[in-house]
């Protein structure tokens, strides 16, 4: 391990570094990351430890020798010697060359490793196949997929706190490590399970045996049974067939003849249910990935001080000594300072799994029906309390850009859209282009969220020129678009940053959103609101709307007092019916119910101690979705 020059043709990789205990890198994310760049022998990024306070001391490295890949380079720097844009952000974080293009968070980084090294050696397949079918494992937000926020955020940080912990006094059991347990005894789908699950129920029958049945079904003997070494030719569990078939490349797992017209027409109700062999079903994914170091160091501690609480987690016990027949882990591991254990056997017999009440509290609350006879009675109950969706007027409703004298790439013209959906966009922009130029002043910073192709941000950066904007976006096809138009226009005022917003830590005085799904509106207010910030937004897809880790609704204590979290989701559903095509009565109630569901968030931001209006896009056909919400602090 060394200093490096940098490269301008590469991409630098940043890791943060707080302390090492016993081998193992604090916090996790390091770990997590040095361990996907082991496994795929990746050597495409200038990697930087960043280490705590001013200390650029790169002379000394032994004391991180031994949780650090050996054939790995990597240079030792200090906070402030990160590039601005990282300083803004989370990390781990990559950036391009020049410096204006970050990707920040551990699922996104993570990503980029696996596709940098398959375009690296296109010929190891198996760095590609990480990111599971369709190329999604891990891909949704943690904002909105309670997985990818287990893996990337809860998991990591709860064995971080467990490992402190467990050095001063017998700690308490992660709940997310008994969520994890939870979910590795759920059954499996994949897309091809109708297909797998009938040649399970032939091997069942087969062997004499009938599907399991009742409630615990697939707590699984398969998941506690310990692997052979040539697992995936002598196991009698299907799963491990297919999903070790994959890893050794043995494509004849499954049976290629027609089944027995018993199995054929067995109904689906019928069929078992297929078991877990990796985190997320039947193949080895990102996700595995990303718990193995967690898992890990969570399992030294406990074979070390507390060996009788093992018995509490046999799939995950299970998994675990699976996962060490994955060819090449051990050994990416063992670079990286993690020697697997040796764990006792476990029982074999399936485990009945402590229901978790609040999962039947979150089940019994989506299974509510929903009120009948519409919104009205919601509306009227509120109107009852002199509630009413009340909307400020526009400042200037007939203010337009003069789209004609701008140069080609500012416009939305130049997307892959209509002629009409293009003039609909350019009427958007004018109305939220207009609200922030009345507030920003010289030396600003502008925050895009949910920028999409950067449609608002472009337009703010070319008005802009003495302002920082920055376009803040999960999808990175959506945000290279952005880049590439920016490019054109010759901008050197913008940032692009791939990361889920929360991963966005810098100051800024604007925020912006168009159209953000659902709570990426609340989000959004959050945001500027712990910024004190100003923010300009326009929501969409209300329907999406619903309690999160972060937000309950109603979120005002005003419509707290009036409406129940059911009634409130009704309001939402409701709020979505504005399309052009439905009758205008519809339209009418949905515009109402759009604007309660807006009055409830302006009203918690004024809580908070802001200035907020609704306000109506002009004119009102630009979007089904028009309405703004427009908060200053006070």
């Amino acid at each position: 391990m060394k200093g490096i020059k940098k490269s301008p043709a590469e991409e630098s990789l940043y890791l943060e570094y707080s302390h090492q205990t016993e081998g193992c890198i604090f916090p996790l994310h390091t770990s997590v990351t040095l361990f996907l760049l082991s496994y795929c022998e990746c050597k495409v990024f200038n990697v930087c430890l960043v280490l705590p306070g001013e200390s650029t001391d790169s002379s000394d490295t032994s004391f991180l020798k031994e949780a650090l890949p050996q054939d790995l380079e990597i240079q030792v720097i200090s906070k402030q010697a990160l590039p601005p844009i990282v300083q803004s952000c989370c990390l781990p974080a990559v950036v391009d060359h020049p410096d204006v293009f970050c990707r920040a968070g551990l699922a996104v980084v993570l990503r980029h490793i696996i596709q940098k090294s398959y375009e690296a050696e296109p010929s190891r397949k198996e760095i590609l196949e990480l990111l599971g079918f369709k190329k999604t494992c891990l891909k949704a937000c943690a904002e909105v997929s309670q997985w990818t926020r287990l893996c990337e955020l809860t998991i990591p940080l709860a064995v971080e706190n467990f490992l402190q912990e467990s050095s001063e006094h017998p700690p308490t059991i992660p709940e997310e490590i008994l969520e994890l347990e939870r979910k590795l005894s759920e059954p499996v789908r994949v897309h091809n399970d109708d297909k797998l699950r009938r040649q399970k129920l032939k091997q069942q029958k087969a062997a004499g045996s009938e599907p399991p049945s009742g409630k615990g079904k697939a707590k699984s003997k398969a998941g506690a049974q310990k692997i052979p070494k040539d697992s995936a030719a002598s196991s009698k569990s299907l799963e491990l067939k297919v999903a070790f078939s994959k890893l050794t490349v043995q494509e004849d797992a499954a049976a290629s003849h027609r089944e027995p017209s018993h199995i054929r027409k067995a109904k689906a109700a019928d069929l078992p249910p297929l078991e877990h062999v990796f985190a997320e079903g039947l193949y080895f994914t990102l996700a595995d990935i990303v718990l193995l170091p967690c898992v890990h160091h969570f399992l030294v501690i406990i074979c070390k001080k507390f060996s009788e609480k093992l018995q509490e987690f046999p799939l995950l016990t299970s998994w675990y000594q699976r996962i060490q027949e994955v060819p090449k882990v051990k050994t990416a591991a063992s670079k990286c300072g993690i020697y697997f254990l040796n764990l006792p056997e476990l029982l074999n017999s399936a485990r009945e799994q402590p229901v978790n009440p609040n999962e039947e509290a979150a089940v019994d609350e989506q299974n509510d029906p929903l009120f009948i006879g519409g919104p009205r009675p919601t509306m009227t109950k509120l109107m009852e309390k002199g509630i009413e969706a009340m909307f400020s007027p526009h400042p200037c409703p007939a203010w337009t850009l003069d789209w004609s004298s701008l140069p080609a790439a500012v416009s939305p013209k130049e997307g892959k859209m209509s002629t009409d959906r293009a003039l609909r966009k350019q009427q958007q922009l004018n109305n939220l282009v207009y609200l922030v130029l009345s507030q920003a002043k010289p030396g600003d910073r502008i925050v895009d969220f949910c920028s999409g192709g950067g449609h608002v941000g472009i337009v703010l950066a070319h008005m802009l020129p003495s302002c920082q904007v920055i376009l803040i976006e999960n999808k990175e096809l959506s945000l290279i678009r952005a880049k590439k138009r920016s490019d054109e226009l010759g901008l050197s005022n913008i940032w692009f940053i791939q990361a889920n917003m929360e991963y966005f830590t810098g100051m800024f005085n604007i925020g912006v959103a168009l159209h953000a799904c659902g709570v990426a509106t609340d989000m959004v207010i959050e945001h500027c609101i712990q910024t004190r910030a100003s923010f300009i937004t326009c929501p969409c897809c209300y329907g999406f709307i619903q309690n999160t880790s972060k937000f309950n609704f109603p979120k005002s204590e005003k419509f707290k007092k009036t409406l129940s979290y059911k009634e409130h989701m009704l309001l939402c559903r409701f709020a979505d019916q504005t399309a052009v095509q439905l009758p205008p009565e519809r339209r009418l109630i949905g515009k109402q119910c759009m604007g309660l569901v807006d009055l409830d968030r302006a009203t918690a931001a004024g809580e908070h101690g802001y200035s907020v209006q609704v306000i109506s896009m002009e004119p009102e056909s630009c979007s089904p979705k028009n309405n703004m919400i427009v908060g200053v602090p006070m």
